[in-house]
């Protein structure tokens, strides 16, 4: 089963991608349900179409997450979420927002 979410976030879609995409970040986004395996990888990375795929094999699911140009010079981030834990999109969405927008003003 999965489940689908989609946000808009007021930075640059290549800040919201890199974000995303930092492994060393991951533990700031991905809810703890997702993060305790400790086996959570990103496994898939396509930067010129700003497209990634986080996943756990042991704990099996998968985050795929696309960002697109937004409204005003935001980006648009769509996840698709499968797995046990698929109740957890929004959460995900909500809590990168939160680093992209930590990321911006350390920047």
């Amino acid at each position: 089963m999965a489940t689908h979410a989609e946000r808009g976030m007021s930075a640059p879609p290549e800040v919201v991608f890199n974000t995303a995409t930092d492994p060393d970040r991951a533990a700031a986004w991905l809810p703890e349900p997702l993060r305790r395996t400790g086996s959570q990888r990103l496994a898939d990375v396509d930067a010129e179409e700003m497209r990634a795929r986080w996943t756990c094999d042991s704990a099996g699911w998968s985050a795929d997450i696309d960002v697109e140009p937004g409204d005003a010079g935001g980006a648009r981030v769509r996840l698709d979420l499968s797995g046990p834990d698929h109740g957890l999109a929004d959460e995900i969405l909500t809590n990168l927002a939160r680093e992209v927008a930590d990321n911006l003003t350390a920047g």
